[in-house]
């Protein structure tokens, strides 16, 4: 049976009154396969109930029924997330979480920093190149350590404390120190910050672009104060809805989360081959004018191109290669990940690569540079232009791809909460699974609350420019880890393998990345931005380093397994 909200709270009290402790009721895999709560069986400790309590009765996986998965019967001996991630829907996830609104609206923040046409398409086409090493080590690290989490697991393996046999162990109690520091640092800023904050800022991109068409169509544009407070509600409570209902089709089922993910990838996939195949017709018509312009300079006023701008240039190129990682938040539940992943990579990035570069030259055939730096939706304006009487299809499409980018940004960063907690750097819940769809529900509503939260302000844009270097801290330090893990782990089998100058090539551009906007333009938000890292010093250092218990958390996550119905998951 399915406890209500107020049977949770009377069973979670009542165990608690008569037992003068937490007692919970054992919710093993046994029933979680059958749909019902055994409420007979009860731990009596005050923690939650362990993963031991949640094996699986193998006697009904034998008959050939499954009752976790429903059809399979493949026995199952812990509760844990399952490989339902396919090829294809690897593929998706990566050009889906790429691909956002950024190509639709605001493609031409590097035109302006190249300053000519040509330059601006070969830096396209560079990133691009640069975005290809970094996910190729990837691929080396996702093979070498097949586990989720990304980034996290990658420098959690690489630094933390090994045992005395390994050849290469220093340190000691400094190590243990400062090992799994850089995994804690980057949970801290990830799952706090960076994953939710993305997320709020797709759904507002998405309720902007989806109210604003029938804002203009029923005249009630912002003239005034009033009527801007009004529109500014309506896109905040449409983005909420969009953030409640991408949530529940990620709690409710991995497979419906992938399908959605697949669908919304190949309808803004359709959307960018419209605009190029416009480009196309517009160039076979002669308007090449534009684009003819080679290297000279669009605006006769600006100074020649300096080797800083187009380091600049190659920053705000980079950006929107953002989230060639996002497969490897994911690599437990990859089916064949030594396989899909690489070929996912390999198939996704070339795509969003010439996706990029032919959308840009799509619109240079249609729109002057003054005029594409001057827009504040490029894609509208040229759909304006060569759709006419259609051109409504392109908020549209910029509507549905921010959809998308937003379940994947969900989906991933379920997965990040979940491998921290499971790895004992955030708190026990997180890393639990629902007992029948098998979701890590609690990582995914914690990531919810907080970009539920973030999108009150509704103009945290400027706030996570600052925070948004520190990725390319995180993506040197993994590229660090590659290389220390090739002396580290000499014999360690490695299905996929990159030549060590691959990733010693990213390691020196995220570097650069890293420091050249402090150099370039240096603000104090910088310096609050690293105050923020440095604060989860404050939880690392008695939480994780010496192991202070909260013995609050013990009743609390009980009543928190009650009322999700979530049980405790292994890895293996």
């Amino acid at each position: 049976m399915t406890l209500t909200f107020f049977e949770v709270i009377f069973t979670w009290w009542s165990s608690e009154k008569s037992n003068g402790g937490v007692t919970v009721p054992g919710i093993t895999a046994e029933n979680a396969q059958g749909g019902e709560e055994d409420l007979g069986n009860s731990k009596s400790d005050g923690s939650s109930i362990s993963s031991s309590e949640s094996e699986v009765n193998t006697s009904d996986a034998d008959k050939g029924k499954d009752k976790l998965g429903g059809s399979s019967t493949e026995e199952v001996d812990a509760v844990h997330l399952k490989r339902r991630v396919g090829l294809f829907s690897g593929v998706a996830l990566i050009v889906g979480t790429m691909i956002g609104s950024g190509i639709f609206v605001s493609p031409s923040g590097l035109l302006y920093r190249s300053e000519s046409v040509a330059t601006c398409l070969i830096i396209w086409g560079a990133c691009g190149a640069l975005s290809m090493l970094g996910a190729l080590c990837y691929c080396e690290l996702g093979t070498l350590v097949p586990k989720s989490g990304a980034e996290y697991i990658y420098l959690l393996e690489a630094f933390k404390p090994r045992p005395k046999k390994d050849n290469l162990t220093f340190g000691g109690k400094l190590k243990d120190f400062f090992g799994p520091l850089p995994s804690f640092l980057f949970a801290w800023v990830t799952v706090l910050l960076l994953k939710p904050s993305s997320y709020a800022i797709l759904t507002l991109s998405f309720s902007t672009y989806t109210l604003s068409p029938i804002f203009t169509y029923v005249g009630a544009c912002a003239v005034d104060e009033e009527h801007k407070f009004l529109e500014s509600i309506a896109r905040k409570l449409l983005a909420a809805a969009c953030i409640a209902s991408i949530t529940f089709i990620n709690c409710y089922s991995v497979s419906l989360a992938t399908k959605v993910q697949n669908i919304f990838t190949a309808a803004k996939l359709i959307a960018i081959f419209i605009i190029i195949c416009g480009g196309i017709y517009m160039i076979a018509l002669g308007n090449v004018s534009y684009l003819s312009t080679g290297f000279e300079p669009f605006d006769p006023s600006l100074s020649p191109t300096t080797f800083s701008d187009i380091a600049t240039a190659f920053y705000s190129g980079l950006w929107a290669y953002d989230g060639w990682n996002n497969l490897n938040y994911v690599t437990e539940e990859l089916k064949n990940p030594f396989v899909n992943l690489p070929r996912a990579i390999i198939i996704g990035l070339p795509l969003v690569t010439g996706c990029y570069i032919l959308v840009n030259v799509a619109y240079l055939a249609v729109l002057s540079p003054i005029e594409m730096i001057n827009s504040p939706a490029v894609a509208v304006d040229w759909g304006f232009r060569v759709l006419g009487p259609v051109a409504f299809l392109i908020p549209l499409a910029v509507a549905m791809s921010t959809f998308g980018a937003a379940n994947g940004s969900q989906f991933t960063a379920g997965r990040l909460s979940y491998v921290a907690s499971r790895e004992g750097h955030l708190v026990d819940i997180l890393s639990y699974v629902h007992v029948r769809r098998l979701t890590p529900s609690p990582a995914l509503l914690f990531n919810t609350l907080i970009a539920l939260l973030m999108i009150i302000p509704g103009n945290i844009g400027s706030l996570i420019d600052f925070f948004s270097f520190t990725a390319w801290i995180f993506y040197g330090g993994c590229m660090a880890a590659l290389i220390l893990m090739r002396y580290t782990r000499p014999n360690a089998p490695r299905p996929y393998k990159v030549p060590i100058i691959m990733p010693i090539i990213v390691l020196i551009v995220s570097v650069y990345l890293v420091v050249a906007p402090i150099v370039e333009d240096p603000q104090i938000e910088y310096l609050y931005a690293t105050m923020f890292i440095l604060a989860g010093l404050i939880f690392y250092i008695p939480f994780i380093y010496y192991k202070v218990p909260v013995k609050c958390m013990g009743p609390v996550t009980a009543f928190l397994q009650y009322l999700l119905e979530v049980v405790p998951t292994k890895y293996e």
